[in-house]
């Protein structure tokens, strides 16, 4: 069974409980500086394994110093709990690094 998708109100009241992520369409987007292009290596290293755990998989794209994750459900098409889950321990992970 797939994921409710969120209707815009509350898709809206839950981006207002992170930091940094914005709506882009149907997707949940945050870029992430680093100090160096390592560190957001092992950045993406670490988040995949929690998206593994999740069974719910990010699009990262590495840069320089920078990542960014865009989070949808795609099998919902658009934004669910899953999205802000992630997010969420998306944002707990750089906390910690």
């Amino acid at each position: 069974m797939k994921p409710a998708l969120l209707d815009e109100t509350a898709a809206q009241q839950a981006l207002a409980s992170l930091t940094g992520w914005r709506i882009e369409g149907k997707e949940l987007v945050k870029e992430c500086s680093f100090p160096s292009y390592l560190a957001g290596i092992d950045f993406v290293n670490r988040i995949a394994h929690v998206a593994e755990a999740m069974n719910h998989h990010p699009d990262l794209r590495v840069g320089w110093r920078k990542v960014t994750m865009t989070l949808s459900t795609h099998s919902s098409g658009g934004l669910t709990h899953l999205d802000f889950e992630l997010a969420r321990k998306a944002d707990a992970l750089l906390a910690s690094m």
